[in-house]
């Protein structure tokens, strides 16, 4: 279809908004579903094809989104790039948190996650092959978090944003089409070029295996932080910087991540603790900064998030 499609909830009663929601994603990216644990649920999506790519440019309010796997006659890829709010994407072993401006691509033939706040993506499902000629070792980059603060990630977002503007006046030409793929492809790996350091392709899964068990066993601990990281692995407090910006984030930002996710867990899970034990037991100790930071995760305080869930 090259005329844009827009879907809203705003007509939908609230009560059959996510029915609605989960209906229209599955059959734009088949196997594609969302959650959002019992919160109020709002969205708006335009739907455009161009030429090879196959685009969506959702907003929503925080949710959790999934995809699973499915086979295809030709293999493709699919690319998530952040323009507002932050995501949490899992595909694999791979784990990413993306903030605005980044971006990155896995395959729709294995199954992946997005954990969102509110925001606002730019997605596009595109084949394989023409990606992988412009990408040498294109596969070492699938499935982690690519930065777009480089030049050409911020001329590729540029290029995104503005080819929706022209909406559906110049759609219906072949020639057209044609050319804006032959540019997608271009700038993405112009952008991909830019979006990561030799150094950081390569990640010790050992290391950072334990890294992750260590923040999820002491979240309790208020001196938990990357000195007590690095002294818990023998390493540098630089090494420890450098394994978290391979995720796309950094180890205060991770272990806040953490703390926020497991409490949200704590208060919904353990209905006879207060918020302030619940704070307190994962390692805040001021409950205040923690209904604070609880707030801008989740987008309700602390009580609200027990009485919805």
């Amino acid at each position: 279809m090259n005329v844009v499609q827009r879907y809203a909830t705003d007509a939908i009663a609230p009560d059959q908004r996510l029915a609605y929601w989960n209906d229209l994603v599955d059959r734009i990216y088949t196997g594609t579903y969302v959650n959002t644990q019992g919160r109020d649920f709002t969205g708006e999506m335009w739907s455009w094809t161009v030429g090879d790519l196959a685009m969506i440019r959702p907003r929503s309010t925080a949710s959790f989104v999934g995809r699973q796997g499915h086979d295809a006659a030709q293999e493709r890829l699919i690319l998530h790039l952040q323009c507002r709010g932050r995501s949490l994407h899992r595909q694999g072993q791979a784990e990413s948190l993306l903030e605005a401006g980044d971006f990155v691509i896995g395959s729709p033939h294995q199954a992946y996650t997005l954990d969102l706040s509110a925001h606002e993506l730019l997605v596009v499902e595109f084949p394989r092959a023409p990606l992988a000629e412009r990408v040498p070792g294109l596969d070492d980059m699938l499935s982690r978090r690519l930065c777009g603060a480089s030049p050409g990630g911020r001329v590729f977002h540029d290029f995104l944003r503005s080819l929706w503007h022209q909406g559906d006046q110049s759609g219906q030409d072949p020639q057209w089409q044609q050319g804006v793929s032959g540019v997608f492809f271009d700038l993405v790996a112009l952008a991909m070029r830019g979006a990561t350091r030799p150094e950081e392709r390569v990640t010790d899964h050992a290391l950072r295996d334990k890294v992750m068990a260590l923040v999820d066993a002491h979240l309790g601990d208020p001196a938990l932080r990357t000195l007590t990281l690095a002294d818990a692995c023998h390493t540098s407090v630089r090494t420890i910087q450098n394994l978290f910006a391979t995720m796309g984030t950094t180890p205060s930002a991770y272990i806040l991540e953490r703390r926020l996710v497991r409490a949200a867990e704590r208060i919904t899970g353990n209905p006879a603790a207060s918020i302030t034990e619940v704070a307190f037991e994962m390692g805040f100790n001021d409950s205040a900064y923690f209904a604070r930071c609880f707030r801008q995760r989740f987008g309700v305080a602390p009580r609200a998030w027990r009485t919805r869930n």
